[in-house]
């Protein structure tokens, strides 16, 4: 693989071993802990001339922040995706600002397509042919794009109540899509399962170091667009963590360059029938606790037990975060109200965000004059099935 000149290599979060980036694919050979890619930051010389005389939109304008070369991506020209202002949902929260960074619009539709071309770009200059995960529906679509863009074959194990629109997606691509009966944890089991007898490369979350590195550059454009201030608060949707994770790495590194003084709160959102982030983060836990019994509408948040948590735990603490929770009947109507109300067309997760935000108001988190920013992690299409139904039940 072609990296780029200040990639070092790689760092487990866990133990703190740090391996060549070309003698390891998955999680760290010592403890089995989350490896992250690692800069000599000295080495990089990038400040906002530079960036403001590149043309290139996408997420590859920050090359010297990312691992590979943009001459050896497997892209297909993620990134660059709008920061909308919401005036009408401001007014209502009653703070200074609300934007929506629209991940929406992104190649698939998904802010997964930000770590999936790291990982994809990985895999393709690894000796495999083959690349696997399990998936609630869109990285698994995601990962099959980039995939067929890499050359590569690629297996999903999805639950059977994945969309429509990823499962159709999937094989559109080219990918090889199993579909499990029952929910994430029972598509985790048939993956480990299958991945324990096949020379698979494993893209699930957190498996790889890039998909969380990925994520990071959404953190870098919304400071761009920001005219290079930090929003106050910035909420996620939150399953695997892997945005959070992502978003705390990029604010850190823009600090370490100099180019931001101090880092945003993070809030991580979560529906209420699925909330092992939310759960720790109350009870003052390091790392989650699976859920039993996970039931939510929003399939992909509904993450029982994130590989991740610990992560994006210590990532709301660093950054004076937090986590909320939010049940169905207001997912859904927030993310119906963005719709209506500031035509902005998001999914059941970015409901839960939109959702968390309000809570975040009504509990004096979030103050008058503060700039709020929620990511908006995928298309409102892609659960344009579940929201007329909701419209339905009211009679709409």
């Amino acid at each position: 693989m072609e990296t780029s000149h200040a990639f070092s290599g790689l760092t487990c979060l866990d133990c703190g071993t740090t391996i060549p980036a070309d003698e390891v694919s998955g999680r760290c050979p010592d403890c089995g802990g989350v490896l992250d890619p690692q800069y000599e930051y000295d080495a990089i010389e990038l400040d906002r001339a530079t960036l403001d005389d590149r043309t290139d939109r996408s997420q590859w304008r920050y090359r010297e922040l990312l691992p590979f070369t943009r001459e050896s991506a497997v892209s297909l020209d993620e990134g660059g995706t709008p920061l909308v202002e919401c005036p009408r949902l401001a007014d209502e929260l009653d703070v200074g600002r609300v934007l929506v960074k629209d991940d929406g619009r992104l190649p698939t539709g998904s802010t997964a397509d930000r770590g999936q071309s790291l990982a994809l770009t990985a895999a393709a200059g690894l000796d495999v042919t083959d690349v696997a995960l399990p998936s609630p529906g869109a990285s698994a679509q995601s990962a099959a794009a980039y995939a067929a863009r890499a050359g590569l074959d690629s297996h999903a194990f999805v639950p059977s109540r994945t969309p429509f629109t990823n499962k159709a997606m999937i094989n559109v691509h080219g990918g090889d899509m199993n579909v499990i009966g029952g929910r994430f944890d029972d598509a985790v089991d048939a993956f480990e399962d299958a991945i324990a007898e096949e020379p698979w490369h494993s893209l699930s979350a957190f498996d790889t170091p890039y998909r969380h590195e990925g994520r990071k550059t959404a953190l870098f454009e919304i400071v761009e667009q920001l005219d290079w201030t930090l929003p106050d608060a910035i909420v996620a949707p939150t399953g695997s963590g892997l945005s959070i994770a992502g978003l705390y790495k990029g604010a850190r590194e823009l600090r370490e360059l100099g180019l931001v003084d101090d880092l945003p709160a993070l809030y991580a959102a979560q529906a209420a029938g699925c909330a092992p982030i939310v759960e720790a983060w109350g009870d003052g836990e390091s790392e989650s606790s699976p859920v039993e019994l996970p039931d939510t509408i929003c399939g992909e948040l509904e993450i029982p037990d994130p590989n991740g948590s610990a992560h994006v735990l210590d990532a709301l603490a660093a950054t004076d975060g937090g986590a909320v929770s939010v049940e169905d009947p207001e997912i859904l109507e927030s993310a119906v109200t963005a719709a209506s109300s500031e035509g902005l067309e998001v999914g059941t997760s970015t409901g839960a965000a939109l959702g968390g935000t309000w809570r975040l108001a009504e509990r004096d988190t979030l103050a008058e004059d503060d700039c709020v920013v929620v990511l908006n992690t995928g298309a409102g299409s892609k659960d344009d099935d579940v929201l007329r139904s909701h419209l339905m039940g009211q009679g709409i």
